[in-house]
C-alpha cells in the first residue's frame, strides 16, 4: 500500500476565538494535522507562504479576501519531495472567506493528483466546510475527494479523539 501524507496550512499568531481575537503560539489546524498524522501513521508537510500574511488579524482577513477575489496562487516556500509515494492525502486548513486559503490551492495545483484520495479537514469558527470541498475537487481533477471534517477551531484540542477516529475511518474508505 502506498503512503499517507498530511498537508496543512495553519495560522499562528492573532486568531479569532469566541470572545475576540487572541494570540496563538500554535495554530488550531496544526494541532488537527498532527492528530491525523499520529492516527494514520502519515508523513506531515506544512504549507508556508513566501510572503507571510499580516500578523494583524483584520489585515490578514483583508489579504485573504483580496487573494480570493483575484483567484491568486501565492508562492509557497516548498513542495513535498515525491508525491507519487502517497495514495492518500489529508488536506488540513482553516476556512478563510468560505474556502481554503489560496496557498493550499497553490500546493494542490502543483501536482497531478489523478488517482489519489484527497481528504479535507477544515478548522473554523462556524462556517463549516463552506465551499472548500467543491473548490478542492475543482483543483484536483482526477482525484477522489472525500467529504471533509469540519472542526470548531477553539475546540480543536478537545476534539482530538473525534479527529483520530474520523481519520482512521477515512483510511478504510
Amino acid at each position: 500500500m502506498a503512503g499517507k501524507l498530511v498537508v496543512y496550512y495553519s495560522r499562528k499568531g492573532m486568531n479569532y476565538m469566541p470572545g475576540g481575537i487572541q494570540p496563538l503560539e500554535k495554530g488550531h489546524t496544526e494541532y488537527a494535522a498532527e492528530f491525523v498524522r499520529d492516527a494514520v501513521g502519515a508523513d506531515l508537510f506544512e504549507i508556508d507562504t513566501v510572503k507571510p500574511y499580516s500578523a494583524d488579524y483584520r489585515e490578514c482577513c483583508k489579504e485573504a479576501s483580496d487573494e480570493l477575489k483575484a483567484n491568486a496562487r501565492p508562492a509557497i516556500k516548498g513542495y513535498a519531495d515525491d508525491i507519487s509515494k502517497y495514495d492518500t492525502i489529508f488536506v488540513c486548513f482553516p476556512c478563510w472567506c468560505g474556502t481554503a486559503p489560496m496557498c493550499v490551492f497553490t500546493f494542490l495545483e502543483h501536482y497531478d493528483l489523478t488517482g489519489k484520495k484527497i481528504i479535507p479537514l477544515c478548522t473554523n469558527e462556524g462556517s463549516g466546510m463552506a465551499n472548500s470541498e467543491k473548490d478542492i475537487k475543482a483543483s484536483c481533477p482526477g482525484a477522489e475527494v472525500l467529504p471533509g471534517l469540519s472542526v470548531r477551531s477553539h475546540q480543536t484540542i478537545d476534539s482530538r479523539d473525534m479527529i483520530v477516529s474520523w481519520a482512521k475511518e477515512q483510511i478504510l474508505k
